[in-house]
């Protein structure tokens, strides 16, 4: 276990003001926001540009993943009220972009995709202008399950593989990495003009060449938009941090993924899969890449 202090690059200050006022909003409409409850780096930052990344479907998670700070547990069912407040939310702070991400619901026979839909249609109706991003589980893998998503027809699909393919058993035990390269080609291979996304974290013992095999394996379904930040240990229960990867590293990581063809990169200590996501996307249309 990693025992030197967090370095400079990863220290934030929060803007309590602006997280205060968007906590109120998600309490009025009963909703979660992943920001809070993975207790994201950037809650500050992204609050206070009155941006959120939408958990539905609960904030308890069937799965177990050694990472992961969030609640893991027997979930409640789906709210049916959950897309349209959403949307409400969406409209109250003007977002031109939003993330909608999921506690994993290996409870559900359709892993949650039904949800996805009526939320991405809800949004649809009520802020036509405000482009969607979703962010999925692998949903077992199942494609009846993952066409449903598609057919809501997000401006970008995104599902993590989290980390290399070597420390995928230790990380994400109830997962794998086959399984989310496989979400990945499938739902490219379905709507090729939609954009796949993927994320991973480094600082977990991975090695360079194994970086390197991983971005070659995304790449490969057809992915075009790629996250790589730090893995920071939530608690002394989680899997143990192995390193702190420098600014320079991420750096040469987003150097090496965009030679490679991937369409946009950001690479940082503290870039998650949803900070900063509309740049994202912005950049792939307009062809800065």
């Amino acid at each position: 276990m990693l025992t030197e202090k967090k370095p400079d690059w990863l220290k934030v200050r929060y803007n309590q003001e602006a997280i205060d006022e968007v906590a109120e909003l998600m309490k009025e409409l009963n909703l979660n926001t992943v920001c809070k409850e993975a207790n994201c780096p950037n809650l500050g930052e992204c609050y206070r540009k009155h941006t959120a990344t939408f958990m539905i479907l609960g904030s308890i998670c069937t799965r177990n993943c050694r990472f992961c700070n969030v609640t893991c547990g027997k979930p409640m069912p789906p709210s049916e009220e959950e897309p349209e407040n959403v949307a409400k939310a969406v409209k109250h702070l003007h977002l031109k972009h939003v993330v909608l991400t999921c506690s994993t619901r290996d409870d559900l026979p359709d892993g949650g995709a039904n949800q996805f839909a009526k939320t991405v249609k809800a949004i649809r109706a009520m802020c036509p202008y405000t482009t969607v991003e979703t962010l999925i589980s692998d949903m077992k893998g199942n494609k009846d399950s993952l066409d449903i998503v598609l057919e809501s027809k997000p401006d970008v699909l995104n599902h993590n593989v989290e980390t290399v393919k070597e420390l995928q058993k230790a990380i994400r035990p109830q997962a794998g990495y086959e399984s989310s390269l496989g979400v990945l080609r499938y739902c490219k291979e379905q709507m090729p003009d939609m954009r796949v996304k993927t994320g991973f974290m480094v600082g977990l013992g991975e090695t360079e060449e194994q970086i390197d095999t991983l971005l070659d394996d995304v790449l490969a379904t057809g992915c075009d938009i790629l996250t790589i930040g730090q893995y920071l240990q939530p608690t002394p229960k989680h899997y143990p941090l192995a390193r702190y990867a420098t600014p320079e590293d991420f750096a040469r990581y987003k150097e090496i993924a965009l030679a490679k063809g991937f369409k946009h990169v950001a690479s940082a200590p503290l870039a998650r899969s949803s900070y900063r996501a509309w740049e994202a996307l912005e950049d792939v249309h307009n062809g800065i890449y």
